[in-house]
């Protein structure tokens, strides 16, 4: 690998679709307040700088309908080109589920396989920083279980850049999301050429021995520090990150869990219904004779997300709820 740039995980969104316009002239970017909106590039700056190289006609201000910007999409894709649509808030993805369940992730199947559908949906989800009931959700679940859609959840700015780009050139509508959270407070090393990462494909984030703990999003970070934690106790933990939930790297867990033993699932969303039983499912179908433990999963509360700080942060897993897990199927002293 070339050089490497430190960038925020917004800056590293932001390269990405500068890239991909700049290599793309079918490329356009379309949302609510993506053009000079809250001081530059919509609410969070992952559009910063855009309208000012690309004009008018491939930045494109919507009103605020995210039936339109959904719909839009659509049609957009059938005719040639590649939009990538925002969608401000991963929250709002309650209200354009019927066109990405019945329009969107069934139309190469409506028109027999003879179009592809290109589209990107950006959306920012998760909690963390107080934005409460309605800004605050992750929909993970809900996604993965729509045929025709895939899902990807970059936890680090050079998965975001990489995935992203990727995701851009795929034929096959993509939900990104994009853990608020992680924008501006989460920073890495980005390689200065270009690398794109495969859909599909997870990672390993840290090798371990001892416990697979499987993490999604800015969940990622708390097993990384978890397990950091647990290196004192003796414990080797591996992280994985999935990177996409679909297509999902079945093959990298069970690996894992083949090696180790024993495995503790962490996700943002609530426990009950959260993709984690999925993970668990799978586990349990094709590597259960490996096992040594019981499977953990670490989550929400099943409430809806508080708006206070101090009750956000008991709401959401934290290092020590993801120690408590691991000490459940590994005893250690």
């Amino acid at each position: 690998m070339g050089t490497m740039k430190e960038l925020t995980y917004v800056e590293a969104i932001n390269e990405a679709l500068m890239e991909e316009m700049a290599r793309d002239e079918t490329v356009f970017v379309f949302g609510e307040d993506i053009r000079i909106g809250y001081g530059g590039g919509g609410i969070f700056g992952a559009t910063r700088g855009l309208f000012e190289k690309f004009g008018e006609e491939r930045v494109i201000d919507t009103p605020l309908s995210e039936v339109a910007i959904t719909g839009a999409a659509v049609g957009a894709a059938l005719v040639g080109l590649r939009p990538v649509a925002e969608i401000m808030f991963g929250d709002f993805i309650s209200i354009i589920m019927d066109q990405l369940v019945n329009n969107v992730a069934k139309m190469r199947w409506v028109l027999n396989g003879e179009v592809d559908v290109p589209i990107v949906y950006r959306t920012a989800y998760g909690g963390g920083i107080g934005a409460g009931f309605h800004h605050s959700q992750s929909f993970e679940a809900w996604l993965a279980h729509v045929p025709g859609l895939k899902v990807v959840m970059p936890s680090d700015p050079a998965d975001a850049k990489g995935l992203l780009k990727t995701s851009i050139r795929d034929n096959d509508p993509i939900v990104f999301m994009e853990h608020k959270l992680l924008y501006k407070r989460s920073s890495g090393p980005v390689p200065d050429e270009e690398v794109l990462i495969p859909l599909g494909k997870g990672a390993v984030k840290r090798p371990g021995e001892d416990v697979t703990i499987v993490a999604t999003g800015a969940m990622v970070k708390k097993a990384l520090e978890a397990a950091d934690e647990l290196s004192k106790k003796g414990v080797s933990v591996e992280v994985l990150d999935p990177r996409t939930i679909l297509p999902l790297d079945e093959e990298l867990i069970l690996e894992s869990v083949k090696k180790t033993g024993r495995i503790v699932i962490v996700h943002e969303a609530p426990v009950f219904g959260g993709f984690g039983g999925e993970i668990a499912g799978i586990v349990a179908d094709k590597a259960i004779d490996y096992l040594d433990g019981p499977v953990k999963r670490v989550g929400a509360l099943f409430t809806p997300i508080p708006n206070w700080n101090k009750m956000e942060e008991y709401y959401l897993p934290d290092v020590k709820k993801i120690v408590d897990a691991v000490s459940e199927v590994i005893r250690f002293e």
